[in-house]
């Protein structure tokens, strides 16, 4: 019998003996078992870590800049806009004001599925990361929910881990707010170019229109450009118009596709573009505009808004400022400067104010801001003898009247030996307060502090009237709310060496034309918040600060400075006018500004005139650097432009108040010859003076020639032309001032060791 150990090593031992070898087939079945055991394991470890996220990722707060809206600026009227203030240019509306046309091209164009898709795109963002995974250039395949949270929420990162978050908001987004609302919001938000933020602000900077009033073209245009706004923008030249053609139809083909639009609809579009107006390329702050965006901002500040409510709260401005009134400043500065003096050297600054409300009606800062952000309206200079008239006012208040008579002769010698000198005359040894204002006598009004014990009282009135000090105090605002160099213990307080900006003196001359009741100057009427809501509103009432009777006489002695002194310049404004001229000096005895401030009953206006940094010399280098020179006949210009068309007022008539004079001071009512000088011999040479003396320029012929001593005819007269002059003598003059000292002035012999300062 044979043995069966080899064929039983063979059964135990033998390699698949008894089984049939495995198939390819098999061996791939059993590979796509575990293939997908495996993925069903990766498919829920990849959901369960969603979930996880979906739960854990909350919404963030908003990118700030994302949900600001641009303040607007307004002119007085409430409509005609001046300005803004934008972190992004955005005016937000409703989805109602919204024009169907757009929202149908916005979700043809970027989301055809937008209406009916859960807030993400899961086949665009696998074809995304195909896409990068190959190393081609990075796609982004959002829906407008992802677009919306990716501008409002996060970041422009190309990333997967930012692109997974972007769809677990959306997706979140999706559930919290309608589909309209999300559509709202995206048109308000994304980017079109052209600085515009939203729809509002594309529309107005691609067509100059409001949303509201796109056509179907103009909408498609707009839809284009969300895409990629420098490509598509027709403003970049002709490759750019191209491209956007080509989407541009691509746009219209989608609507007419969703049934948004008709065929007919679509193919009238497609003929042409539409048409895309020259809007000006004006800068937002070029010309004068800086410098009344700037005052609205310091006052906004002022009145207690944050820089992240004017930037981005889409608050609604109404100013003072009048654009009648910032055309006439710049008008009349541009008609009156000598020729061949630009605002590079000269710097011209005026303010216009209405008398009782204190609006700052109009200025002109001097030149273009974009040039130079120095407002001179703001800055101010040595303001010379238009400070005489603070003076009168503080007088009067304490016992003086218009009868009353100062000291004409020159020189004037304090007891420490300062002395004060008229560089023209000779005058009487005592003029009245008229004759003083008229020709500017500054022997007279340095008298005139002295008898009221020095400076200090006249530094209380200019406070009062309207002139702030040196340290801001609530009590006494304007613009800017502190003076420079307004000391109330300068001797010479009286002749003007205080830096007054142009504003303030409009305003403190207006409260003299209202009767002593001054009003606080201000540049904003009403802020509104982005809601409709008013949330501030100038109210304030004037105050009475001064008697109505010394106001009125006050007034009436600058009445009579245009009609025969220093003023006569303004005469052709033809209705009733007051006024006063004023020069300074530097350290150097050079003149370094000239003035003319006046007002009509209604408004006040301050003209200065200055050069280099507010220091310069201006004498020797204009052709006329007195107040009665440029700076009237640039007043005369403005203000006749302002007048045009406004009913004509007369001022109150003169009382000739009388009051007890202070004690120990014996006024001279009857002063022992005329309180009108004679004619000097020769003209005038410069002196070191705080002040020169002037001539009158051709235009200063008054429209009256009334007798020597004769009734007065002129229309700044009493109402009663029999009164005899206060002094005793006549106070019309029978011709033009004389060349003398039609500006007025201080005149010393001992000036400060510096006056320079550096204008900011």
């Amino acid at each position: 019998m044979k043995k069966t150990a080899a064929s039983g090593k063979g059964a135990t031992s033998g390699k698949g003996a008894g089984t049939a070898p495995r198939t390819w087939k098999q061996r791939g079945l059993s590979v796509l078992k575990w293939g997908t055991v495996v993925g069903l394991v990766m498919a829920l470890l990849a959901g369960g870590a969603f979930f996880y996220l979906y739960q854990a990722v909350e919404i963030p707060d908003p990118n700030e800049d994302f949900e600001t809206q641009t303040s607007l600026i307004f002119y007085a009227d409430g409509e005609t806009e001046l300005g803004s203030f934008a972190r992004q240019d955005r005016t937000i509306i409703s989805y109602d004001e919204m024009p169907e046309s757009i929202k149908d091209a916005v979700v043809a164009a970027e989301n055809q599925t937008f209406w009916t898709d859960s807030g993400i795109d899961v086949r665009g963002i696998l074809r995304a990361a195909v896409n990068n995974a190959a190393g081609n250039d990075t796609q982004g395949a959002s829906t407008i929910t992802q677009q919306y949270v990716k501008v409002l929420y996060l970041s422009q990162e190309q990333s997967y881990s930012r692109k997974l978050k972007e769809a677990i908001l959306a997706l979140k987004l999706q559930r919290q707010i309608s589909k309209t609302e999300l559509l709202a919001n995206y048109l308000n938000t994304i980017y079109y170019g052209r600085g515009a933020y939203g729809v509002e602000a594309a529309a107005q900077a691609y067509f100059d229109k409001p949303a509201k009033k796109l056509d179907l073209r103009e909408s498609a245009v707009l839809a284009t450009v969300i895409n990629n706004p420098t490509r598509f923008d027709p403003a970049n030249g002709r490759d750019a118009k191209e491209a956007l053609k080509g989407r541009y139809e691509y746009v219209l083909d989608s609507m007419a596709e969703l049934g948004s639009i008709s065929a007919e609809e679509r193919d009238k579009a497609l003929k042409r573009l539409p048409t895309f107006p020259e809007i000006e390329a004006e800068s937002a702050y070029g010309g004068q505009r800086g410098h009344m965006l700037t005052l609205v901002r310091n006052e906004l500040l002022r009145l207690g808004y944050s820089e992240d409510q004017i930037d981005g709260g889409g608050l609604r401005v109404t100013t003072t400022l009048s654009e009648e009134a910032m055309t006439a400043a710049q008008e009349a500065v541009v008609e009156a400067r000598p020729e061949g003096f630009g605002d590079k050297q000269l710097h011209v600054g005026t303010a216009s104010v209405e008398v009782g409300t204190g609006r700052l009606l109009g200025f002109y800062a001097g030149q273009d801001y974009l040039d130079s952000q120095i407002n001179w309206a703001v800055s101010g200079g040595m303001v010379g003898s238009t400070m005489k008239p603070v003076t009168l006012a503080a007088a009067m208040k304490e016992g003086f009247s218009l009868n009353d008579t100062f000291a004409g002769t020159s020189p004037y010698v304090f007891p420490d030996g300062l002395e004060v000198t008229n560089p023209s005359g000779p005058y009487p040894a005592r003029v009245n307060a008229i004759a003083a204002m008229e020709d500017s006598i500054n022997t007279a009004f340095v008298d005139m502090s002295e008898a009221l014990g020095g400076p200090e009282k006249i530094h209380k009135m200019a406070l009062e009237l309207g002139i702030p000090p040196t340290e801001r105090d609530q009590r006494y605002p304007g613009i800017p709310a502190t003076s420079r160099d307004l000391m109330p213990d300068d001797t010479l307080f009286t002749l003007g060496r205080a830096r007054i900006s142009p504003i303030n003196m409009a305003n403190t001359y207006a409260t003299i034309a209202n009767g002593g009741r001054r009003a606080e100057v201000h540049v904003i009427e009403k802020v509104e918040l982005a809601d409709g809501t008013v949330d501030y509103e100038f109210d304030e009432e004037a105050e009475r600060v001064l008697d109505e009777d010394i106001a009125a006489d006050v007034s009436y002695a600058m009445q009579q400075t245009v009609a025969n002194g220093s003023g006569q310049t303004v005469l052709p404004l033809g209705r009733p006018a007051a006024g006063k001229t004023g020069t300074a000096t530097n350290s150097d005895d050079d003149v370094s500004s000239a003035w003319f401030v006046g007002y009509t009953p209604q408004v006040a206006t301050a003209v200065m005139y200055v050069r280099g940094d507010g220091d310069d010399q201006l004498d020797t280098w204009l052709p006329s650097y007195f107040g009665s020179g440029f700076p009237a006949q640039t007043w005369l210009a403005l203000m006749t432009r302002m007048m045009e068309g406004v009913e004509v007022e007369d001022f109150p008539d003169p009382v000739f108040v009388d009051g007890d004079a202070p004690e120990g001071y014996e006024p001279t009512t009857a002063p022992p010859s005329p309180t009108r000088r004679p004619s000097p011999t020769r003209a005038p040479q410069p002196t070191e003076s705080a002040e020169p003396t002037e001539e009158p320029t051709e235009s200063a012929e008054p429209t009256q020639e009334p007798t020597d001593g004769g009734p007065c005819e002129g229309l700044l007269c009493p109402s009663d032309s029999s009164e005899p002059s206060p002094s005793g003598g006549p106070t019309q003059s029978s011709s033009p001032s004389p060349s003398g000292n039609p500006g007025g002035g201080a005149s010393s012999s001992a000036q400060p060791e510096s006056r320079r300062e550096d204008v900011p």
